[in-house]
């Protein structure tokens, strides 16, 4: 279903900014047992956004309300929201809004992960990088045509995930999940300063591991540094983590990360 503005309906106005320039940011959610799942985090990260594209949205407890409310008819599964600047004007300038729009929806959770969880997910390197731009690296806006053609490649292989490296050949991420690697205690993730997404459970993993014995390092670093890594794992809101099994001629079976994480992940909150 879909929620816009506080109203059940589907129809946007043609002058969204959503629609004519995807000038705004989202979130997707994961609802297990009519609740979501980090909903601060959630809101913190739409917030965030926000500020840094000026979009100027202040009804937050009203968005929590609302994503509690979808959460609880739901029981189970995915919950998006789309937080725009509204609809006005027609050229680039957003001085004729004065309304952002939110728009919920709630689908059924991705049934594949539970494989992907059981034997491991398999990766191929996607020919598509992502552009370097620091003044919208980490953020999750509705720019999303490089996922799409990412996205695209993928389905041409047999693989589960693309693995994304930037315009400067650095390893960033996955099509939609955040990537870590561990190499005995020391566990690594790609900076992402200049290019791709601060996942939600990406923040919550780094959070988790801060206090153990395994030591988080975000770096910029090569395709070549997951030869030798013991173990691969990628994570999103909905995985919520996963354990990966091959990519190219590289096999991993060691689970030790993936194992501790995983039942902190099911239960975040």
């Amino acid at each position: 279903m879909f929620l816009i503005n506080g109203l059940e309906q589907n129809t946007l106005a043609v002058n969204d900014r959503a629609t004519q320039f995807g000038d705004g940011c989202f979130t997707t959610a994961r609802v297990v047992d009519g609740r979501v799942q980090l909903l601060d985090a959630h809101l913190a990260r739409l917030q965030s956004a926000c500020e840094r594209l000026a979009i100027p949205f202040e009804r937050w407890s009203t968005l929590g309300d609302e994503m509690t409310s979808l959460a609880q008819r739901q029981q189970t599964g995915v919950l998006k929201v789309i937080l725009s600047r509204g609809a006005g004007g027609r050229g680039y300038s957003g001085s004729a809004c004065d309304t952002p729009t939110r728009i919920l929806s709630t689908s059924a959770a991705p049934a594949h992960y539970a494989r992907w969880k059981e034997e491991g997910a398999t990766l191929a390197l996607s020919p598509v990088p992502l552009g370097r731009n620091p003044y919208l690296a980490g953020l999750k806006h509705l720019n999303r045509l490089e996922q799409v053609l990412i996205r695209s490649h993928l389905e041409q292989t047999n693989a589960d995930e693309a693995l994304v490296l930037d315009s400067d050949g650095w390893l960033t991420e996955c099509c939609a999940a955040n990537l870590f690697w561990r190499c005995g205690q020391d566990v690594y993730t790609p900076r992402l300063d200049q290019a791709g997404v601060n996942g939600i459970m990406r923040q919550y993993i780094m959070k988790r591991l801060a206090p153990t014995a395994y030591r988080v390092v975000e770096v910029n670093a090569p395709l070549s540094a997951l030869a030798q890594a013991d173990e691969v794992l990628i994570c999103n809101a909905l995985m919520p983590v996963v354990p990966v099994q091959r990519y190219a001629e590289q096999q991993w079976s060691a689970r030790e990360l993936y194992r501790y994480l995983a039942p902190l992940c099911e239960s975040p909150d």
